[in-house]
């Protein structure tokens, strides 16, 4: 059976410096992302293009995606296979080629250190990132490698 989901949100510019985009100069890439209900993210572009570095920018939520929706399937697999997990940190890095048209990801890398509860956890637990990649929309959803170089430890 399939199901559809519907995802919506506002991007609002918010760097007109008074004269709009009358020159790439005389304009910020400043502006929000909101959806109904939640609070505003802060963004700009990369600040390689003349974006705001204390900002969001998209190349930095794509990646965040991609390790945000492997580590939810992560830890919904890990407790379906009785893998108990204590701690999870995850430090993925994603890499651009820029090109004279645009540019495009080559690949995201995810390092997630991952702690379980007993020595005995930590074959499965390594194995259900698999699993975890299979099951990611936004992973499936990417024309670029998503890697996995995860480190299991055992809490104690």
């Amino acid at each position: 059976m399939s199901r559809l989901h519907h995802y919506r949100t506002v991007v609002t510019w918010t760097g007109n410096k008074g004269t709009g985009t009358s020159g790439y100069r005389d304009y910020s890439r400043d502006h929000e992302l909101a959806a109904d209900g939640r609070e505003a993210i802060l963004a700009s572009s990369d600040p390689n293009f003349r974006g705001d570095p204390a900002r969001w920018n998209s190349e930095l939520l794509l990646v965040g995606a991609l390790s945000q929706c492997h580590m939810l399937w992560y830890l919904h697999k890990c407790a379906t296979a009785k893998v108990v997990v204590t701690d999870y940190v995850d430090t993925a890095e994603g890499t651009m080629t820029e090109t004279a048209e645009g540019g495009h990801f080559t690949e995201v890398v995810l390092r997630p250190v991952v702690t379980v509860a007993s020595p005995e956890m930590v074959e499965t637990a390594i194995a259900l990132h698999a699993d975890a990649h299979k099951a990611c929309f936004i992973a499936a959803s990417v024309n670029f490698p998503v890697r996995h170089e995860p480190t299991v430890r055992v809490a104690g």
